[in-house]
């Protein structure tokens, strides 16, 4: 799995001005957490779809092998801070930069089918992962946080398929919170983190 990439995680982080104000960076404080833990990451925070388009293109040269999206979303569109993009906008901009990666999305609803195949299909991309339903911020944060923890503690070289559903099915319980997993193999078919025994494949 992803032999020539690196095993840490790459963070691209897009939120509203009211968000700014309030100081809710997510993604800020997920790359502390992975700091105190000695894990190396990168932190990009992006407002409009022109630097979000030149960002994935610096993640796909980075050679991380973890994307984090941690922004505004819906059932069909991704927001930036002044930009609205499709699920087509989104598959375009990233399908190039996922061949051996994982996509992991802290955004409301935008783990569905329809994002899945777009960032899957034809990109080598493992899965794409993430909450079915409003998420606090508060608890998006740690949620993030105690799920990369516990998976760069397991193992700090490779994320297997069984530890993510694993611990996210920890996480996702303690928090009460809905994960959709959606792997290369089932692109339009999603694994509810919810419902899973976390010792099977």
């Amino acid at each position: 799995m992803g032999k020539d990439t690196l095993p840490n995680l790459f963070i691209i982080e897009s939120l509203t001005f009211s968000d700014e104000t309030a100081e809710r960076f997510e993604g800020g404080i997920l790359q502390q957490i992975l700091r105190l833990s000695g894990k190396e990451s990168a932190y990009y925070y992006i407002r409009t779809r022109r630097e979000l388009k030149n960002i994935a293109g610096r993640f796909g040269r980075s050679q991380f092998r973890y994307l984090h999206l941690s922004c505004h979303g819906s059932a069909s569109a991704m927001a930036t801070t002044l930009d609205s993009l499709s699920f087509e906008d989104l598959g375009n901009i990233f399908r190039p930069h996922l061949n051996g990666r994982r996509v992991f999305l802290s955004a409301c609803e935008m783990t569905t089918r329809s994002l899945a195949k777009q960032l899957l299909t034809d990109s080598g991309c493992y899965s794409v992962i993430g909450p079915t339903t409003d998420i606090y911020f508060s608890d998006a944060a740690l949620l993030w946080s105690s799920f990369y923890h516990l998976m760069f503690r397991t193992d700090e070289a490779r994320m297997q398929r069984r530890w993510i559903k694993a611990h996210l099915q920890t996480t996702a319980k303690l928090f009460g919170v809905s994960m959709n997993y959606f792997s290369k193999s089932k692109p339009t078919a999603p694994i509810k983190l919810t419902h899973v025994d976390p010792k099977q494949e």
